[in-house]
């Protein structure tokens, strides 16, 4: 009875809606008072931000709060030994690694899933042989484990890798359709750059267009120091706030607070 009651909830939605979007809360310290609950069930998230700005720490809290409470999660990292995240993950108080050896958090690295697939590209680019791969590899992961919450880190370097702006459009709507049939809920790492004429979510500026939500993490400066910020621009099927957050990164975890320099957090939308 107790394995009954820690096995994940796998939900399949109905495209045609008509119903409330059940949430994944993210039991990070006032994220789930901005999202109203969560992020709902389904959607692909593009987490995106500057380097230093706080995404793989954002990203990680969500999948192994998820498995403290029985949920199937995986992180996939694009440019990083799988054993070296883990090594990274230590640090935290948050982390645990019983989850490892009990299935609850996989971690994999490209590089891996690229041997067992045979995909070996010395300029670094994919064929659409190749992405075909990659999509069925990412899918069976998912199907196999029965994974409720995904990452991927970064969706960037993934883009990199494809030949034309139609080929990234192509993997993440294929993507996040077959995540979402799932009940998968998914957040994709996107690196920005900081330009002071332009706000931009993506280098591709292809990615934000696709997903379901879009996270915003960046650095601003005040008072001489260097401080970390979130805003939520877009999360269909949830009402938000999109005032600029204050971000503090703990021993024990993330907690997001209203920066006041903007005022408290009044303002919520619909996307």
């Amino acid at each position: 009875m107790a394995d009954e009651k820690m096995k994940p909830k796998r939900v399949m939605l109905d495209p045609r809606g008509g119903r409330p979007r059940e949430k994944s809360k993210t039991h990070i310290e006032g994220l789930d008072r901005i999202l109203n609950g969560g992020i709902p069930i389904g959607n692909t998230t593009l987490l995106a931000g500057t380097v230093g700005s706080g995404k793989t720490t954002l990203a990680m809290e969500y999948l192994i709060n998820g498995a403290k409470r029985g949920e199937n999660t995986c992180y996939i990292s694009v440019t990083e030994p799988s054993s070296k995240m883990l090594e990274n993950l230590r640090t935290y108080g948050f982390f645990e690694d019983s989850l490892v050896t009990e299935g609850k958090l996989n971690v994999f690295d490209l590089g891996i899933i690229n041997d067992r697939l045979g995909v070996e590209r010395l300029d670094g680019s994919y064929t659409s042989k190749d992405m075909e791969a990659l999509l069925g590899a990412f899918e069976d992961i998912v199907d196999e484990l029965q994974v409720t919450r995904l990452v991927i880190d970064s969706i960037t370097a993934i883009c990199y890798q494809l030949p034309d702006r139609g080929a990234i459009r192509n993997f993440i709507f294929r993507l996040g359709q077959f995540l979402a049939t799932f009940g998968c809920t998914t957040m994709l790492i996107s690196e920005t750059v900081v330009d002071a004429r332009t706000q931009t979510y993506s280098i591709f500026g292809v990615e934000e267009a696709v997903a379901d939500g879009v996270v915003l993490m960046g650095n601003v400066q005040r008072q001489g120091d260097l401080l970390r910020t979130l805003q939520v621009v877009k999360m269909r099927g949830a009402k938000h706030s999109r005032s600029r957050q204050l971000v503090e990164l703990t021993p024990i975890g993330l907690s997001i607070v209203p920066l006041l320099k903007w005022g408290q957090d009044t303002g919520q939308v619909f996307t």
